[in-house]
């Protein structure tokens, strides 16, 4: 058994919760996807099967958020609550990671995932965020710690650690590291218009090409 996704997916839903898994194939491109109770998805027979099709080339992503009970899609209006907030680091990825632990306006990451070589996925585990309240902060910590701007919607998924990134040649065998098991409320996040202005990414975020329309993860 996939022991490191186990345990991260038991870390980041609850039991009972509907959470929504996504496989991915890069050449050709297709999409699987599959909405199930956090149970169904621990069973050593599913976790046996993520493997097989891990190996197979696809690459294994979960919805951030858990899912409404009984809907079978991954929409924003499916989101059931916000869980976490995140942020995607693909750029100079140790450099910025340094300045967002070292930053004291916001708090400590409850788990880092290791994506790829040099590129991170940061979560924080929160609470009592509403969907706009996720949105705004999403943004603001995209733009404070020069993260990638277009991940920003409640349907996101995330890389599961354990499994191997299959974009690379050879795969890169994602990694997590879990840095706090607090739960974070919104006070704090002390991020507000003026004090992101005054970080260094923010000039460079707020000079690219605004996000599309539909995000990756909408369009996946």
């Amino acid at each position: 058994m996939n022991q490191p996704a186990v345990r991260f997916l038991n870390r980041c839903f609850a039991p009972d919760e509907t959470i929504a898994l996504l496989l991915r194939r890069e050449n050709p491109t297709s999409i699987t996807q599959r909405v199930v109770r956090l149970e169904r998805a621990l069973e050593p027979r599913y976790q046996a099967w993520l493997s097989y099709e891990n190996s197979m080339g696809a690459n294994i992503y979960v919805a951030a958020n858990p899912l409404r009970i009984g809907t079978r899609k991954r929409t924003k209006e499916s989101i059931a609550s916000v869980r976490h907030l995140y942020i995607d680091i693909d750029t100079d990825g140790d450099a910025r990671l340094s300045v967002l632990r070292a930053s004291d306006l916001v708090p400590p990451p409850t788990s880092i995932l290791s994506t790829s070589p040099g590129k991170y996925q940061a979560l924080w585990k929160v609470e009592r965020f509403d969907f706009d309240r996720q949105e705004q902060t999403l943004k603001l910590l995209a733009v404070a710690f020069g993260g990638d701007p277009a991940c920003t919607d409640r349907n996101r998924v995330l890389r599961i650690p354990g499994f191997l990134n299959q974009k690379y040649d050879p795969a890169f065998r994602v990694t997590v590291e879990y840095r706090d098991d607090s739960i974070w409320t919104p006070d704090d996040f002390r991020l507000d218009a003026a004090a992101v202005e005054a970080l260094p990414y923010a000039p460079e975020i707020q000079l690219r090409k605004p996000p599309s329309k539909h995000s990756h993860s909408e369009n996946d």
